[in-house]
């Protein structure tokens, strides 16, 4: 793969893999068809997903523990030509083993009896209907229509085959294996409730005719729901586990915008033309934004962002024009020619005074003369640009399924990274002209919880100000605001080998340190020969094993009715040496397991003196390798060395790392995040962040409180929070205490400027994120309070309570106070846990209520 995948990404295809290889085996074994899905929110990667999965499916996979499958073929199949493009050009960006002669767009003229093996064929549902050349001669219905009997038809252009036969024929064929991709899989099912003639989707998936249905089919969509009750309502395919993608760790990734801005008129009338000027200014004021962002980080290129303005099926082309007007009036350096459309007439449109070219929907992200694109409904399925950061939508409010499903192709992150500390570049801005308070939630509510028109999102806020860092707050408390140690989530299935070669590659790309890859295999080698030298009896008795084959030979005696077992043993050939070595490969990693052959084998011969003897200690270390690999104890101490040896180079050049740009500095986080162990990270100063001012209670609308001395204030010195009664207090008397001089209230959102800590419930690790951050002035000094209103209610309130006790227990000495405070026996009591025997007892509590009533907690002053 040329990307390196997410955790969640990497979790999602081990699982599909997994399915992939019990679907495979249940075909070839049994017969059985087997059927599952993909579930996952825009934005999340699945062509990236899709495109691991398809390299182990035809190459196979060390990390992944996946066996090629030599007779793999794929269709990948949607409704939408354009979509298929758009996805056959991500899987040749993202993947380095699959090449464009490996994917195959099915076109009239397609002839072939069956697909061949290691390909990814392009099908769409136009190819597929009645009237397509694919499939003219195959319809028993057209033939009996035009002849009154089943007869043959001469096919079109003498075609030998209809696609309908190729399918057939693949199946058939018991070399090859077929496996159905269906991307945007809750489009096509039709109605599951009533017996009726099949929709396109469903004959490939349930078979009909002589033609019998595809034996793996996998569905992928930001909702399956229909595409799963489709296949348990045909019956045809064993339901296997889906593989779900929390929509959590997609938000923590960065791949798509934290919060979403919406703009309503504040009163009843006709407001198309402020709220056009006011889009105008975002989209100015963003052009400049991401242009100093780029100066700042050294960039040669800029994001260059889009206004979509969206409009209804048959619109005003005055009334375009008018807002066009408006547009440039108000941002008079834009080129004219900045303006496309994609209507469906795919001709050039005149609106007003201004002639406006057609551009394809997939060509808008690479074609940044385009700064302003006008739309109908959702543009295209499966369509995303991450550079749409405005978005003006003329559509009315009973439209407001085409608005969101717009706005949730517009959520991907530009850089495919979160900006660190800048809530202006990772956010993305709605205005609704035609919308009013109460239409508008109904909006929000979609957005927030998802359904088949968008995927669920972050932050939607409708009444905002920008809040930035307090002028009056000094480098010392922003100093030791960022030396705060936040914590990252564990990773399920985590190498630390391959987490240390990863920091060697990017250290001796960054220039950090020369040779890091050959230093990191070296320092491998020679904690493994220490490991050999200490294993001497178990890995020579392993290698023996690996050597010979054993088994049992039975003799049958049929006239005494009895058996005999005589066992036998006989020389392994080099199959099953090399199936031997492999396995160790994927304990060792495979890089690291070559190199160390290669070590061994330089011990005892040269490749310069004497090339063959060469070749035999090749051999000779490869089953010493393979036996190695058998010794029970090897995994926990490789991975331990591997595990420590990154840990001594991110310590060693931290401050080398912190100096170069965010993107560079975003790589090294994700190998930080790579471990089975919650990881420490520093945190970012934020430079921008969005605060909502006002709440809405049963139609009345309440503005929030504000307060002083946060570290993010307006530019009256003021921060706008809405509070429950306990943070009240809290805060209230925090602000009174000897010393105070700055708060800030801790996002709940992921974000480099969040301070989170691991927590583990029901085997699962999540991050809670602390309410309040408090500093302080002692003895000269800048010293920092953790203080966390802490509801006992929850059922996750003692796993929480936990998680912030061990990382008291790690990190205390980078606080004054940690203090987890809740109400018990009718008053806010808090339990002090930089205190060795608070953090024991919770620690080993079974209830976080018995805390806070018992004699370890005081009462909250």
């Amino acid at each position: 793969m040329k990307f390196t995948l997410k955790d969640y990404q990497r979790d999602a295809v081990r699982d599909a893999l997994n399915n992939l290889k019990d679907a495979q085996d249940d075909w070839r074994r049994k017969s059985r068809k087997c059927a599952f899905s993909l579930t996952a929110a825009t934005g999340a990667g699945k062509t990236v997903m899709a495109a691991a999965a398809f390299e182990a499916l035809f190459h196979g996979d060390d990390e992944f523990d996946f066996d090629a499958d030599p007779g793999a073929v794929v269709i990948w199949f949607s409704d939408d030509p354009a979509l298929n493009e758009q996805t056959r050009f991500r899987l040749m960006e993202a993947s380095d083993r699959i090449n464009h002669t490996d994917l195959v767009v099915v076109e009239n003229t397609f002839n072939r009896p069956r697909f061949e093996a290691g390909k990814i064929y392009f099908l769409n549902t136009q190819k597929l209907g009645k009237n397509s050349l694919l499939v003219r001669g195959h319809e028993p219905e057209e033939l009996e229509a035009k002849s009154g009997a089943l007869l043959p038809e001469t096919r079109p252009d003498l075609r030998a085959y209809t696609i309908w036969d190729t399918i057939q024929n693949t199946i058939d064929d018991p070399e090859l294996t077929l496996y159905l991709v269906l991307d945007e899989a809750h489009r096509g099912m039709g109605n599951t409730t009533v017996k009726e003639k099949g929709t396109i989707v469903q004959r490939l998936i349930n078979g009909f005719g002589s033609v019998p249905g595809i034996p793996v089919v996998w569905g992928i969509s930001a909702t399956v729901e229909r595409f799963n009750k489709a296949i348990e309502f045909a019956g045809k395919h064993i339901k296997l586990p889906n593989v779900m993608v929390d929509t959590v760790k997609v938000q923590e990734s960065g791949l798509i915008k934290d919060t979403i801005l919406l703009d309503i008129p504040t009163e009843t009338g006709d407001f198309d033309t402020v709220l056009v000027r006011r889009a105008t200014d975002k989209l100015k004021e963003s052009t400049i934004a991401w242009h100093e962002y780029a100066k700042q980080q050294e960039e040669a290129q800029t994001v260059a962002p889009l206004m979509v303005l969206q409009v209804p099926n048959t619109p005003d082309p005055n009334e375009i024009g008018r807002a066009l007007d408006t547009i440039f009036d108000r941002y008079p350096e834009m080129p004219a020619a900045s303006v496309a459309h994609v209507f469906g007439g795919h001709t050039t449109q005149q609106f007003g005074n201004h002639s406006v070219p057609y551009i394809e929907p997939q060509r808008v992200q690479d074609s940044t003369w385009v700064r302003v694109l006008i739309a109908k409904d959702a543009i295209s399925t499966g369509w995303d640009c991450p550079r749409a950061e405005v978005m003006v939508s003329f559509r009315a409010a009973s439209d407001r399924t085409h608005i969101t499903q717009l706005l949730g192709r517009m959520v991907r992150s530009p850089l495919a990274r979160r900006i660190p500390g800048n809530d202006r570049l990772n956010a993305v801005d709605c205005l609704l002209p035609k919308f009013n308070r109460k239409t508008v939630e109904e909006v929000v509510d979609t957005l927030m919880k998802g359904d088949d028109s968008a995927p669920p999102t972050g932050r939607i806020l409708i009444d905002y100000l920008e809040v930035k860092p307090h002028p009056e707050a000094s480098t010392s408390i922003w100093n030791a605001f960022e030396s705060l140690p936040s914590q990252t989530r564990p990773q399920r299935g985590a190498k630390p080998a391959r987490r240390l070669t990863a920091l060697a590659h990017e250290l001796a790309s960054d220039g950090i340190l020369s040779g890091a890859g050959r230093l990191a295999h070296s320092a491998m080698h020679k904690a493994l020969d220490t490991f050999q030298e200490s294993q001497k009896e178990k890995i020579e008795a392993k290698r023996k094993s690996v050597l010979t084959v054993d088994g049992k030979t039975v003799v049958a005696d049929m006239k005494g009715k009895e058996k005999t077992f005589n066992e036998f043993w006989e020389d392994a050939d080099i199959a099953v040496i090399d199936d031997a070595y492999r396995r160790a490969a994927r304990v060792l990693s495979p890089d690291i397991a070559k190199t160390y052959v290669e070590h061994l084998a330089r011990q005892v011969a040269s490749v310069d003196e004497d090339p063959e003897e060469f070749l035999e200690a090749i051999v000779e270390a490869r089953v010493t390798v393979a036996g190695l690999g058998l010794v029970t104890e090897v995994q926990s101490y490789f991975d331990t060395e591997a595990d420590r040896l990154a840990k001594v180079w991110l310590e060693e050049y931290s401050s080398h790392i912190k100096a170069l740009s965010d993107d560079r500095r975003e790589s090294y986080r994700q190998i930080v995040e790579m471990s089975t162990e919650p990881q420490s990270v520093d945190l970012v100063k934020p430079e921008s962040r969005y605060e909502a001012t006002k709440a809405r209670d049963n139609d009345k609308e309440i503005s929030f409180p504000t307060w002083k001395h946060h570290l993010l204030a307006d530019k009256d010195g003021k921060y706008p929070a809405e509070l429950n009664d306990w943070e009240r207090i809290v805060i209230e008397r925090e602000l009174k205490k000897d010393g105070f001089r700055f708060w800030y209230r801790n996002p709940q959102q992921p974000g480099q400027s969040s301070l989170g800590i691991a927590y583990l419930e029901d085997e699962q690790f999540k991050i809670v994120r602390p309410d309040f951050i408090f500093f302080a002035e002692q003895d000269g000094k800048v010293v920092v309070d953790l203080v966390d209103p802490h509801g006992l209610h929850l059922a996750d309130a003692l796993p929480k309570l936990q998680g912030l006790a061990a990382y008291a227990k790690e990190h205390a000495c980078a606080y004054r106070r940690i203090e987890a405070v809740a109400e018990a026996c009718g008053k806010l009591r808090v339990l002090d846990l930089t205190i060795n025997d608070v953090r024991q007892a919770v620690l080993n509590a079974s209830s976080a209520r018995s805390l806070f009533e018992g004699l370890l907690a005081k009462d909250y002053e």
